[in-house]
Order: C-alpha cells, then structure tokens, then sequence
C-alpha cells in the first residue's frame, strides 16, 4: 500500500521548497521516496521529478490555443488532468517507491471550491494511497491580523474541500520576525487561541474598522469548526523537518508498518506514535544494559561465596 503526502498551499508558501527538503530529509531516513510534480506552470523544479505533469499538458500551450490567462489555463490543465486521470495511474505504475511526494499548484481557487484536485485525490485513494495534505502557509500572515484572518479562514474551506488527513503548517518559520513583531506569542498563532483578541487588534485599524462584522464573523466560523491549527516548518532545519514527519505518518499511518518503516521495535514505534520528545527505544536499551550489568554482578557476587 503506498503511502504518500499532498504538498498544497498558496503561491509562494514553499510548496516546491519543502518537497526537494522533505525528499532529501526522506532519503537520509532510508526510505524510498518518489516526487511527482502536478503544477502544469512550474518549468523550474530544483529536484528531480519521477512525475511531471508538463509531459501531459502544458499552461503555455493552454493558453496560446485558449486564449486564457494564467489562472483559467491553470484550472483547464488541472480539470485536464480529472479527466485523463489514467495516463497518472499508469505512471504511477511504474515507479518503484512506496512513498510519494505530490507537488500542487498554488492556486487557491483549486482547494476551496473547485473540483479538479479533490476528483484527482478521490482517484488516488481509489487505488488505495494513502494520503496526508500538507498545507503550507507562510508565516509572515501572522504579522498582519487581517491577512491571518483570511488564511484561517482558507485553510477551513481547504480541509473540507480536499477532505484527507491535514496537516496545516506555518512555512519559512525562521523568517517570521523580518516582517514586524507579533501582537502575540507565536503559541496564540498555531494553537489559534480565543480569536476576540485579534479582533480587538482589528478594531484598532481604521481600515479594518470598517469590516468589523465581516471579521466577527469569519473568526465565528474558524471557532465553531475548532479544526485549524498549525505547525511550524524551517525547511533548513532537521528538527523541524522531523516533527513535521512525525505528524504526517501518525495522520497517515505509516508509523503502524514497523520495521519497514525505521520503527524497529514496539517501544519505538510507540514512542513516535504517541508524539514523545524522547527516544524511547534508545531509554529502553538502555534500562535492559542496566539490567544485564545487575546481572553479571550478581553472578559474580555468587561464584566468590561458592
């Protein structure tokens, strides 16, 4: 059963980015990772795809035959793509992994209301992928009260839209204070605490003033869903990337294949399924040492008083 992650979110979150890290971050971990790459507009990959959408269709062409412009040829190689969904089930065939990396577009249009990309997902998962959405988002919303408004907000319709086990995430964490200071500690943003405050930091604009039912609103919605929360990702950093692993394979279940997976035991298996910060396996190996020392030493005790 393969297993794999939906990498979406808005353009310029780092979308392409955290795909060439986590591949990178994969391979180290030993596993065999494939990356399929379904933006039709991204001639730019920095990884190696197994996959690329552009050998099906192409924006450019799209919109020189079409007439259309960007955004409308995009949607078009996107629906395209729903309805020749074959030619990706026969070449998903051919790849030798068991672990994929899907590479999305950026529009936002295509995770809230449009049908294209969930149609591509339902296909997926009939063939039986198991499958984690991870939504990038970047962090520098967090410094505008209004901007992060609306990306709670999106993030909402994006998690009912796609319908798969999601994990939101706050991208380029490391650069969050080149954008201004925080009207809160960084917990208030990915636990997305009681929202009345960022109102409150609302209110004090003159121009937000005069959305003030529009914003009570929307929050009202984020709130009564209590779905949207966040992680927080430095592509540079391991740590980072290894927590945001860790979420992906228990949403997914991966972390439940053992052995297979680098969980080589119960105890470790069961320490990343419970999310612990400490390497149970490796306290467990040490406590059995201990016990073998005791008893040697007991041994030892009992050879002198024979």
């Amino acid at each position: 059963m393969p297993f794999g992650q939906l990498v979406i979110g808005p353009p310029g979150s780092g979308k392409t980015t955290y795909c060439l890290g986590m591949q990178q971050f994969l391979r180290q971990l030993g596993r065999n990772v494939s990356v399929v790459n379904l933006d039709p507009a991204n001639d730019s990959l920095p990884y190696q795809s197994d996959i690329d959408m552009s050998e099906l269709i192409r924006v450019e062409d799209v919109m020189s035959m079409l007439k259309l412009g960007p955004n409308g040829a995009l949607i078009y190689c996107m629906e395209f793509l729903a309805e020749n969904v074959e030619w990706l089930r026969r070449r998903l065939q051919e790849l030798k992994s068991d672990y994929v990396l899907f590479d999305c577009p950026g529009q936002v249009e295509l995770y809230t209301h449009n049908t294209a990309v969930r149609n591509i997902v339902s296909a997926l998962q009939k063939w039986e992928y198991r499958l984690v959405s991870v939504h990038l988002v970047d962090s520098h919303h967090c410094s505008d009260p209004g901007k992060f408004i609306a990306v709670l907000l999106t993030s909402l319709s994006t998690m009912l839209q796609i319908q798969l086990p999601h994990i939101n995430v706050l991208s380029k964490i490391d650069l969050i204070q080149q954008y201004g200071k925080l009207a809160f500690g960084l917990d208030f943003y990915t636990e997305t605490l009681d929202l009345s405050y960022l109102l409150d930091t609302l209110n004090d604009d003159p121009f937000y003033r005069h959305y003030k039912k529009l914003n009570e609103a929307i929050s009202g919605v984020v709130e009564d869903f209590s779905l949207v929360s966040f992680a927080t990702l430095n592509v540079e950093d391991k740590e980072s990337m290894a927590s945001i692993l860790k979420l992906v394979d228990k949403a997914s279940g991966y972390v439940f294949r053992g052995s297979e997976t680098g969980y080589s035991d119960m105890a470790s298996l069961m320490s990343s399924a419970t999310g612990a910060d400490f390497d149970f396996s490796r306290d467990a190996a040490i406590r059995e040492k201990s016990t073998e020392q005791e008893a040697t030493s007991d041994d030892n005790e009992q050879e002198m008083m024979s």
